[in-house]
């Protein structure tokens, strides 16, 4: 079931509200463990904390998708937003010198951004944030990605997943956003399966002011 922005209410309110807050619940315990399970991480101690955060960080997700105002309608099965594709990935119509005027004047630490990930045969908009800026340097660092340059350009000698063949850093804009927040994903045939998004992309696109694209 798919719930638009204007049907969003008090999900205390009423049955039918609590029975898609548990539903989105229970869809975003089975896919962050699921997701764990396939990490390899070697430090225990980081691995229960990662556990212990779980009960918050998918409660407050779970919640945030049933109140939050966006353009995007929300699936309450799986807990994802939802919006029509476009035919083509649309990263592809980047322009530089647009997307350095943006990141001039809109770039702030934790600020929600999007990255165009080219993989072998596929090719996918990804939220990320950005926890470093060197202005002198014109670059900011994002937290999963690395460095890029304000034009868009990756900056670092080699990427941090060896599946990845290319990064660019987009100017947002509403068809950007909402192909990142939906996991749209293309491939030499045209539009692919959807890309289930971790817990942190998800909690990152409920910081997306839709107005402002920051």
């Amino acid at each position: 079931m798919q719930i638009s922005n204007s049907q969003q209410v008090d999900i205390f309110s009423d049955d039918q509200c609590q029975l898609h807050y548990a539903e989105m619940c229970n869809a975003l315990y089975e896919r962050e463990l699921a997701s764990l399970s396939q990490q390899k991480i070697s430090n225990i101690s980081l691995l229960q904390r990662k556990i212990a955060g779980l009960r918050h960080h998918v409660k407050r997700a779970a919640y945030s998708l049933l109140q939050h105002q966006s353009p995007l309608q929300v699936d309450v099965h799986n807990a994802s937003w939802q919006a029509k594709q476009a035919a083509k990935c649309m990263a592809n119509n980047y322009v530089a010198q647009k997307t350095q005027q943006w990141f001039s004047s809109n770039i702030q630490i934790g600020c929600s951004i999007a990255v165009h990930v080219k993989q072998l045969g596929s090719e996918h908009i990804e939220l990320d944030s950005i926890d470093k800026i060197e202005l002198s340097s014109n670059r900011v660092h994002t937290n999963k990605f690395g460095w890029f340059n304000i034009d868009g350009e990756f900056a670092e000698d080699s990427h941090r997943q060896a599946d990845v063949l290319n990064l660019r850093l987009l100017k947002p804009t509403k068809a950007i956003l909402t192909a990142a927040c939906c996991g749209h994903k293309w491939d030499h045939k045209g539009k692919g399966q959807q890309r289930a998004l971790s817990l942190r992309e998800l909690l990152l696109s409920l910081s997306i002011n839709w107005k402002t694209f920051r």
